[in-house]
């Protein structure tokens, strides 16, 4: 890599719709396959060096910490949504002059090829954020992304918002991206809490940095299984048995 190159895991979450039979593990450390599902990302990240990986531990932070000795930990004491977490590793991120990819913990499907991809279209491109999508023949309530005549990045709709034209978009966000840092921190200060969950989202992020003027690609590849997210003991399943078919 030409730029320093830092990542932000989000592994904050209990998981609340995994926690049945007695298991009160945080999300992230639930087993598929015999391996918790952070060590799948963590595994897709290996090229990035640990000191410069950052996890957002929050539920049960001391049982992620313990496990995953080596990576820098940043303490999300109330889960506020995707955005509030980036801010929790804000002070790891302060003076860094690089690009920061951002990823869920929860993921362990996708491909550390993958993750090099977005990188590298980053970093070609020049671009201040870039968003990582895909397609995928799998029915999955995602954000569409829409874009102009050109091509060009334009918004986000998340999926419970697409209008019927925008419900048949088959590009999908995967909750994926790289920003230049020195660009990012201060788009977490604008972002806000308006909405039914009061939560902050980093999906806003990208339109904040669109409407500065900034620079706002996409990384667009065909992902399929890569774009589930483990959320219910259904998806652990699946991504159990796919993980069992790689090998």
């Amino acid at each position: 890599m030409k730029q320093p190159l830092k990542a932000v895991v989000l592994a904050a979450g209990k998981g609340t719709r995994l926690q049945t039979e007695g298991c009160d593990l945080p999300k992230v450390m639930r087993l598929a396959n015999g391996r918790p599902l952070l060590q799948y990302v963590l595994d897709g990240l290996s090229f990035i060096e640990r000191g410069n990986i950052i996890i957002v531990a929050g539920y049960q932070k001391d049982t992620v910490i313990q496990a995953f000795p080596g990576y820098r930990f940043a303490i999300q004491t109330d889960q506020l949504g995707t955005g509030h977490a980036v801010m929790s590793a804000a002070a790891d991120l302060e003076g860094f002059d690089g690009a920061v990819l951002v990823c869920c913990g929860d993921m362990p499907l996708l491909r550390r090829e993958t993750y090099e991809a977005l990188v590298t279209v980053h970093l070609q491109n020049g671009n201040d954020c870039t968003i990582l999508t895909g397609t995928s023949d799998i029915p999955l309530p995602y954000g569409r992304i829409v874009r102009d005549n050109g091509g060009n990045f334009v918004r986000m709709v998340e999926d419970k918002d697409c209008r019927d034209d925008e419900k048949a978009i088959n590009e999908l966000n995967s909750g994926v991206y790289v920003f230049a840092a020195q660009k990012l921190l201060p788009a977490l200060k604008c972002l806000g809490n308006n909405n039914a969950q009061r939560e902050y989202y980093l999906t806003d992020v990208p339109a904040i940095l669109l409407a500065e003027g900034t620079r706002v690609g996409i990384c667009k590849r065909s992902l399929g299984f890569e774009m589930i997210g483990v959320n219910t003991i259904e998806q652990l399943n699946q991504v159990e048995k796919l993980l069992r078919g790689r090998e």
